[in-house]
């Protein structure tokens, strides 16, 4: 976005500026003085901890070009552009809907339990080949981080990737009416949220929601082995809809699969067949390069195209990330987040992968999964083949309860749990690794398991 002051008040319906601010050109918009660009329009939140409206003096010190300003707050300062509104987040949100709106670029937009980010990563990999992309940055998905990365998008943008987050219903419906997209992925249904939305079925229609602000010729791309998608889009009158996965129900599916140490190679036919590499650990990651493959078709892209732009993609860290520790043993950093799908793909793949080293897992507690989290805790410590991992190692009060299922099938001693100790955790697998090893480290957010990656680097 790159507008004066004059024509933010006129999109926010407010008194014009001092003539002397009018002209002041704003580029973006940004909620914190220490990542704020030069140019950039300040938003100010009053919460019940922190005001930041403290912070308006200082973002003009880092260059902000002007600020919001919430009605009723005293001092707003003086001799700089200053747009008094009633409600900061609303106003952000009118500002990203209206220049999304007065916008050429297309927006599509990627929600889903797990796989959002990469898929979303692929999907910019695969369009860079042809458009000027811009994509989420970071975790940038919420109802305050959809609406700045959009107010970043550039004017000659011509592809907007927007990931799309949520922990409760009408989240992904006000997302996806202020990002009116083109074209919708639903990557897939998992157990993350359970605790806000009661079900799977509670999980699939609130991602649903993303139908909502599907622009009049848009469509959506979903995982069609999931039964609950499926029936959502079979009862949606009107949705022009195509489905990905890995039955031959699909419009989009592999032919022929392999997965190796690399990734995978999947061979595709629409017109001619192609091998496409997949450079991400994991099958499960097939389905997100299956998804950046709709897209690219849609888009004009051919298969060559396509596989081009997958095989060069930029990850974001910690999603199936192969590094090496400081003794030479292979680990793959899944710490960015958690659920039992994600975590049992995980599990998985480190049961398929040759190591000539042990294989050890490093698995933290799983949250936000309401009643039935005992249960799906104790159900991955149950499916963890012991004939294929050597050491299970837990971390947090909840992941206990997957060492005392594995415990129950693992010889004497290759399980071990800790509850609170982090650094006796990672004294524990700095005991136990050597060159060629593999280890694999997956938990929730919260639990920041990228401390013990980091540790197991270091010498």
């Amino acid at each position: 976005m790159k507008r004066t002051v004059a024509q933010l008040a006129e999109v926010l319906e407010l008194q014009q500026p001092d003539d002397v601010f009018c002209e002041v050109i704003v580029e973006g918009a940004s909620i914190n003085t220490r990542t704020l660009v030069e140019g950039n329009l300040f938003i100010p939140f009053k919460g019940e901890k922190v005001d930041g409206h403290q912070y308006v003096k200082q973002a003009f010190v880092n260059g902000a070009a002007a600020t919001l300003w919430q009605e009723g707050v005293p001092n707003p300062p003086e001799n700089v552009p200053v747009l008094i509104v009633k409600d900061p987040e609303l106003a952000l949100q009118k500002l990203a809907r209206i220049y999304r709106m007065e916008s050429d670029f297309k927006v599509v937009a990627i929600t889903g339990s797990n796989g959002k980010t990469t898929t979303k990563d692929m999907i910019a990999g695969v369009l860079s080949t042809q458009y000027k992309v811009q994509k989420t940055e970071g975790n940038l998905n919420n109802q305050l981080g959809l609406p700045l990365t959009l107010l970043g998008v550039k004017e000659d943008t011509e592809v907007a990737v927007l990931e799309m987050g949520m922990s409760g219903f009408r989240e992904i419906a006000l997302l996806s009416e202020i990002a009116q997209p083109d074209i919708a992925v639903i990557t897939n249904i998992g157990e993350s949220h359970l605790q806000d939305l009661g079900s799977r079925e509670g999980i699939a229609k609130a991602k649903f929601e993303i139908t909502e602000g599907l622009s009049d010729e848009g469509i959506l791309f979903y995982y069609g082995d999931e039964p609950l998608l499926q029936e959502l889009v079979d009862k949606a009158s009107g949705l022009q809809a195509a489905s990905y996965g890995y039955g031959e129900q699909n419009g989009l599916y592999p032919k022929e699969l392999k997965v190796t140490e690399q990734g995978s190679e999947v061979l595709l036919t629409s017109g001619r067949d192609q091998y496409i590499q997949v450079p991400v650990l994991g099958r499960h990651n097939v389905l997100n390069a299956l998804a950046a493959v709709r897209v690219g078709l849609h888009l004009g892209l051919s298969l060559s195209s396509i596989a081009r732009g997958i095989k060069s993609m930029k990850l974001t860290g910690m999603r199936m990330e192969r590094v090496e520790g400081a003794k030479g043993e292979i680990i793959i950093n899944d710490a960015y987040n958690a659920s039992p799908t994600s975590m049992h793909a995980a599990i998985q793949f480190a049961e398929d992968m040759t190591a000539a080293g042990k294989k050890i897992v490093v698995l933290g507690d799983m949250l936000e999964l309401g009643d039935e989290e005992a249960a799906f805790h104790r159900k991955i410590g149950n499916e963890i083949r012991a004939d294929r991992i050597d050491y299970v190692l837990t971390y947090g009060d909840r992941a206990h309860l997957i060492a005392e299922e594995a415990a129950k099938h693992f010889p004497s001693g290759r399980v071990r749990s800790f509850r609170q100790d982090k650094e006796e955790l990672i004294k524990i697998i700095k005991q136990l690794t050597a060159e060629n090893d593999l280890v694999l480290v997956k938990g929730s957010r919260g639990m920041a398991l990228e401390v013990v990656v980091e540790a197991l680097q270091k010498t």
